[in-house]
Formats: C-alpha cells, structure tokens, sequence
C-alpha cells in the first residue's frame, strides 16, 4: 500500500510538473521580450539621433555584458535553489533597466538598460532552462520539452519588434521602453504556477566542483564552439537589419516586421521540432542548418527590398532557431544531473563572452566597408564551425 502510493504522488508531481511547462515558457517569454523591446527601440532611436553605427554596435555589445559575470553565479544559484530565485533577480533587474531607459533617452541611460536587461536575460534563462530539463524523462522528451521552451525566446523576438516598431512609429519611442519594462512582471505572474523545488540539504553543493571542469568532456566543448557561431551569426542580424533598413530608408515598422519574420520562421521550426522530435536526425539537422544559414548570409546583402529581406530573415530564422532545442538537449545528455545549472551558466558565459565584442565589430566593420559585411563575416565563422559539428554525437552520454 505503502509502495503504491508513492507511485501515485510520484505519477501526481509528474503531471504537476507537466503542467506547469507552459507557465515555464511564459516566464521566459516575459524576461526575454523585455530585453528584445529594449534592443530595438535603443538601436532605432540612437540611429534616429544621428549617432553612428560603431555606437548602436556598442550598445548592443553591452546587453552580453552583464551576463559574464552573473551566468556562472547563476547557474550555481539555480543547482542550489531552483528556478524562482533566480526569476526573481531577473524580474527586478530587467524591468529596472527598462524603465531607467523609459526616464531618460541619454545614451547613458541606454548603455544601463542594456546591462540591466541582458543581464536579467542571462540569469533568469539558466533557473529556466535548468527548470525545464528536470520536466524530460528521456533523450526524446529533452528534445521536446526544449523545442517547447525555446519557442519562449523565438516569439519574444517575433512580437517584440513588430509591437515596439508599432509602437514607435503612432507613439514614440518613449513607449517602447514602457512596454519591455512591464514585461517582466508578466513572467513572476506565470512563476506562480511553477512548483518550488525544496530546499537542498544544508551545505549541498559545498563540494561540487568549478564550471570549467566541465570542458574536459569533449562533447560539450564541441556543442559550446557550434552554438558560439551560430548565437554570433543571430546578433549579427539583429544588427544588421535596422543599420541596413536605415540605410534604405525604410520605416521603423518595416524593420520590425522584417525582425519578426526572422524570430516568426524561428517559432516554427521550434514547433515543428517538438512535434516530431523523434523522427529527426540531430546531426544532420545541425549541419543541414548551418548550410543553409551560410547561404543565406552570402547572399543577403543582394536580396531586393523589404520583401526580399523578409524572406532572407525567414530563411535564417528557420536555420538558426532550429538550433537551441538540439544544443540545450545534447547538453543535458552529456553533463550530470546535479551540474546542469552550471553547464548553462557556462553555455551562457561562453556566448555572451563572443556577443560582448561581436557587435562593436560588426559596427566597425559596417562603418569601414559595408552594411552588409558582418553577415559575410558570420556565414564564413559558420561555414567553419561545420569542423567541431562533425564531432557532436546526439544521446552520447557523460
């Protein structure tokens, strides 16, 4: 009796769990959109004020900042105590940021907002993420759990700027900051539904060793080169298309939309993933994509218009959203249980370390050949990148 009923509490706590992965994916739609929204409407409105494209560059180089300091901590953080307190940081530090930029549009300001913000991405991402895997039961459900989950920041980033473009063009762009700093208290609202992980025995963890032990696995530093260029090639079209939108004098409307047909295409793929994760090849999917998104970055810079552009950010969005439901389910195959937090911090650290000097390149670059060069410049890292691909093994354990 005693037997079956400790199956049926354990059978109850996994429907619970199963339950709460759509309030999982709200709180990061909510955090995640904060930052987008920010993004945008500081790009559009130093663009707006004459600033040149090294400093938008700059800007965006900041929103990977804070993250490099802070992921590492996070991770151990979420180990030790799960999701929500981690959220919670996140939450004060991403809706601060927002309204600070909301107050005032001096770059200062906005240099703040961006640390504020991409730093509440990166901490409350991990406790996520970490919080996502323990839904998985297997390899395939890790592949659909983070399908599921990823397409948290794909609609964050369709929405975001498509409403913030809207937003700036009928209200100004004061408006855009408002709405990324209400945002994140959507995402505590839906952390209401998450079930608290207990307290962890006293002094649990006291031994657990540094993060960077993990690169002795072979695989995971491998899954770390592979999502490094591919996140690269993502902030490089998050710069170029408003540099290349102003450029061709298109509205900050058409450049939203042109945006979110990138993280719409993104959406998708993530959906079509989580519907049939068993039927897909991991390996050759990863490879088949990185192709595609260095094909797409070749030619990009000749495709005609608004709708040539729009089917250009399709394509890439397709390419490189269907990306991080593969990484972040490998990478929970090939670290421990009780190490997860901290194989996230250090996939966060090790990406925003990259997007920290990456954009104020790309607005170099821009500024010293053409709008379109930062894109070569990712689809030739991303060509390279197809090496360390070769060597991911899908279900190869730790």
């Amino acid at each position: 009796m005693t037997a079956a009923a400790s199956a049926q509490d354990a059978q109850h706590d996994k429907l619970a769990m199963r339950r709460a992965l759509p309030a999982v994916i709200g709180a990061l739609v909510g955090v995640h959109a904060s930052m987008a929204a920010t993004r945008v409407t500081a790009s559009l409105l130093l663009l707006h004020l004459g600033y040149p494209e090294w400093m938008v560059g700059t800007l965006l180089s900041l929103f990977a900042l804070a993250p490099l300091p802070l992921s590492l901590w996070a991770g151990r953080q979420a180990d030790r105590h799960g999701m929500h307190r981690t959220l919670g940081i996140g939450v004060v530090m991403g809706a601060g940021g927002a309204l600070l930029a909301a107050i005032s549009q001096h770059p200062v300001a906005l240099a703040m907002a961006a640390l504020t913000t991409g730093g509440a991405v990166a901490v409350a991402a991990v406790g996520i993420q970490r919080e996502a895997g323990r839904l998985a039961h297997n390899a395939l459900d890790l592949k659909r759990v983070f399908s599921w989950v990823s397409l948290g920041p794909a609609l964050s980033n369709a929405l975001a700027p498509v409403v913030v473009g809207l937003l700036i063009d009928h209200v100004g762009y004061r408006s855009g900051f408002v709405f990324a700093a209400l945002l994140p208290l959507a995402s505590w609202a839906f952390a209401g539904w998450v079930p608290r992980q207990p307290a962890p025995p006293a002094g649990a963890g006291a031994e657990q060793a540094p993060a960077w032990h993990l690169l002795k696995s072979p695989q995971l530093r491998a899954l770390l080169l592979v999502n490094l260029a591919l996140s690269s090639c993502w902030d490089a079209h998050s710069f170029a298309i408003p540099v290349l939108g102003h450029v061709r004098a298109m509205s900050a409307s058409s450049i939203g939309l042109v945006l979110g047909a990138f993280a719409a295409a993104a959406t998708v793929v993530r959906f079509l993933i989580s519907r049939w994760a068993d039927k897909l090849d991991e390996r050759l999917a990863l490879r088949s994509a990185m192709g595609l998104a260095t094909a797409v970055c070749a030619v990009y810079v000749w495709l005609p218009g608004t709708p040539g552009m729009l089917v250009g950010s399709a394509l890439l969005g397709l390419a490189l959203g269907s990306v991080q439901p593969m990484v972040l389910a490998m990478l929970h195959q090939v670290t421990p249980s009780d190490r997860h937090g901290q194989a996230l911090g250090l996939r966060m650290l090790v990406t925003n370390g990259a997007t920290v000097f990456m954009p104020t390149l790309f607005g170099l670059l821009a500024a010293a050949t053409l709008p379109a060069a930062p894109m070569w410049l990712m689809g030739s890292i991303v060509l390279l990148a197809q090496w360390p691909a070769r060597r991911v093994v899908p279900g190869a354990g730790h």
